[in-house]
């Protein structure tokens, strides 16, 4: 793989020697390597060979990249003391084309980055300090993209955060019980019919014209975000479901993901909860960057938010579990049931705490 990688490497414009390239990262979609360059001075890559069975138009994504990053670096560089190539993915150009991608002989697409040194990043959110941190900076990237002038953004992933089309699918997979499941999750189906109606909320309001179509990042969970040494959060990565949708969608996964007090998959259902001081900290980072430039109705149904998220991800995890896991990796053959208990009783203690969740953001925005 090291001379595929070399030759790889020497087809966009990077600066330095190619001195090796290893695997790097925990990322399940792309194959992902970081290439050391011989000189000191000279930055090192993140190489990537993009995954076009996920996403089917890599020129669109591409496109919507190229966008949303020059877009970013022009307001980055324009605040005293800012540092473009820590605070802002760099996207290197193809040497013939100046392209952010290339096709090797085997029509398989690569795009590189310029590596962000001495980064931390986090599985768990420990503080409030770092929940606070968090919230700014996806809020910092929704603030700085609200407008981005031009055309809409590709769809990469259509209908991705779509509660619509996914209980669609929901109910579409019950009625052929394909892995003759049905009967065995009726109360964890139950749970998802019952809430139908309460989570189409956000999809009517933004079909009232109540709530605008924006610029979302879609996987706000917390370890896309890199930190500095001292905890400062400096941007957050992994930039490919970046399309349309609503505010919602990036500040609810974000609190799906940073305020439970166990993991996704949690088997003991005892330990699932919603931490209220890790959701307080997170929002009023968020609010901080984006209260002027959302509007009343928005700001209204923030604390909605994570409950919708919530919501969804029990449904598609319940979803593949009845489809016979055909979509996310398992690691038992409960696993994708697991999953949906656990984001459930998430759910349900969102459900407890709601009162709170909306006085916190009144407070904040009184």
């Amino acid at each position: 793989m090291g001379t595929d990688l070399k030759s790889i490497f020497s087809r966009f414009r990077g600066e330095g020697t190619f001195l090796e390239g290893k695997s790097f990262g925990p990322g399940h979609i792309h194959d992902t390597f970081r290439i050391i360059t011989a000189e000191q001075e000279c930055d090192n890559y993140i190489l990537q060979r993009l995954n076009s069975n996920v996403f089917r138009d890599i020129p669109g994504l591409q496109e919507n990249m190229e966008r949303v990053t020059g877009h970013l670096r022009n307001k980055i560089a324009a605040i005293p003391g800012s540092d473009l190539k820590r605070e802002c993915l760099t996207l290197v150009p193809d040497r013939e084309t100046g392209r952010s991608f290339i096709t090797d002989s085997e029509g398989r697409f690569w795009r590189m980055f310029i590596f962000i040194s001495d980064h931390r990043s986090y599985e768990k959110v420990d503080s409030e300090h770092k929940a606070f941190e968090g919230g700014r900076i996806i809020g910092r990237f929704q603030a700085m993209l609200a407008d981005l002038p031009g055309k809409p953004l590709h769809e990469t992933i259509p209908d991705f955060h779509n509660i619509a089309s996914r209980l669609d699918a929901f109910h579409r997979v019950i009625s052929l019980d394909p892995a003759g499941r049905v009967a065995s999750v009726r109360s964890e189906i139950a749970e998802i019919t019952s809430r139908e109606e309460e989570m189409k909320t956000i999809i009517r309001l933004g079909a009232a014209g109540k709530i605008p179509i924006r610029i979302t990042h879609n996987d706000t969970k917390f370890n896309n975000i890199l930190f500095d040494r001292d905890d400062r959060a400096l941007l957050i990565i992994d930039l490919d479901t970046v399309m349309p949708g609503y505010v919602h969608y990036d500040f609810g996964d974000a609190i799906r993901t940073a305020a439970n007090r166990a993991e996704e998959d949690a088997e003991d259902l005892s330990t699932v909860s919603m931490d209220i001081n890790i959701y307080r900290a997170y929002a009023e980072g968020f609010l901080s960057e984006t209260r002027n430039t959302l509007n009343a109705a928005e700001i209204e149904y923030l604390p909605f938010a994570p409950k919708l998220l919530t919501y969804i991800m029990a449904t598609r995890f319940l979803t593949d579990f009845i489809d016979g896991d055909n979509y996310y990796k398992i690691r038992h053959p409960l696993h994708n049931l697991q999953r949906t208990r656990a984001q459930i009783a998430l759910l349900r203690s969102m459900e407890a705490q709601y009162g709170d969740m909306v006085q916190i953001i009144k407070n904040i925005t009184k």
